[in-house]
């Protein structure tokens, strides 16, 4: 790896094009992985990618008259100093705020190396280039503000909005719903059965944390190999294991910490309100996310939750 200040102007240049090049192709990954969601977006990102195409060649063309036509391969990962990106343009569906800001990372990135890159050229034409290179760069976040005005309207934008709600529903609060759900309810009657039982805060807190951790690898499990996100939309398998294991255990640990108070009656007490507030959380949910009307949310949710609780109950006091 090599320092910058090493360079020489014919590898600066070399890098420069190994960069706009660089930059048109993620620009590309962009609109590409975009389109299907955010068409308008899309469009914003690859009148960017025209943009580094317009750049590479002009870079290109002067390199050429000074140097000839071979050009070295210096990439970006060559030289000390680039910070490491994420690639964000291999994840599908593309986030949209996740690619906007990857996008202003770059300008500002490209910008400094232009600006440094100008300060330490000798020859004229080489330096006037790399200083409107770099003007143009600080100009791209007004570039972006103007194609947004032009390409997204406010109709257009709600549209892209409901897209965006569409996803986080889809791979955020589907597979966190559906743990919140199975731990809340289906942690009830052993947690429940176990604590009329026994009489025993101790040994009822034990079987509702096994329960709940146990329920909770499972529907993560479960949730994470169901399907990879590539057809259905629903995103990254890992990240929604992840949501849909940690609300399973949350859901069933929230009536199981009020075991660990010693006075049974309290404690029992203390669980059938946390209950009807996890119960009460997922009506919320359903509506606002899922649409389901407030009062069928709160029958559907009441009803299978009191099958479950009448469950434990009878068990436990048989």
């Amino acid at each position: 790896m090599k320092e910058f200040d090493s360079l020489s102007e014919k590898e600066i240049l070399a890098l420069a094009i190994s960069l706009e090049e660089e930059d048109e192709r993620v620009y590309a990954d962009f609109a590409e992985g975009l389109k299907d969601n955010f068409p308008a977006s899309s469009a914003i990102f690859q009148a960017m990618r025209a943009d580094e195409t317009g750049h590479r060649q002009r870079l290109l063309s002067l390199y050429q008259k000074q140097f000839g036509d071979h050009v070295p391969l210096i990439r970006r990962q060559d030289v000390r100093g680039f910070v490491r990106r994420m690639p964000v343009w291999l994840v599908r569906p593309l986030g949209l705020d996740a690619v906007r800001k990857q996008a202003s990372a770059i300008e500002v990135e490209t910008r400094r190396f232009y600006e440094r890159a100008a300060s330490r050229a000798q020859d004229a034409n080489v330096r006037q280039l790399l200083d409107d290179l770099a003007q143009e760069e600080r100009g791209h976040e007004d570039r972006a503000q103007e194609l947004t005005e032009q390409n997204l309207p406010p109709e257009i934008l709600e549209d892209e909005n409901r897209a965006r709600r569409r996803l986080f529903v889809l791979q955020i609060v589907q597979p966190g719903l559906a743990g919140l759900m199975d731990g809340s309810v289906s942690t009830l009657a052993p947690v429940f059965a176990a604590a009329l039982a026994s009489r025993n805060t101790w040994y009822a807190f034990l079987v509702g944390l096994a329960a709940s951790l146990g329920a909770g690898i499972s529907m993560g499990f479960a949730e994470a190999l169901s399907d990879d996100g590539s057809l259905t939309g629903r995103g990254h398998p890992l990240l929604r294991g992840l949501i849909c294991g940690a609300m399973t255990a949350l859901g069933g640990i929230g009536h199981t910490l009020p075991f660990l108070i010693p006075n049974f009656r309290l404690a029992f007490m203390i669980a059938f309100v946390v209950v009807l507030a996890e119960l009460g959380t997922i009506t919320w949910v359903r509506h606002r996310y899922m649409e389901t009307p407030i009062v069928t949310a709160a029958i559907q949710v009441a009803f299978g939750g009191a099958l479950v609780f009448i469950t434990g109950v009878l068990i436990g006091s048989s």
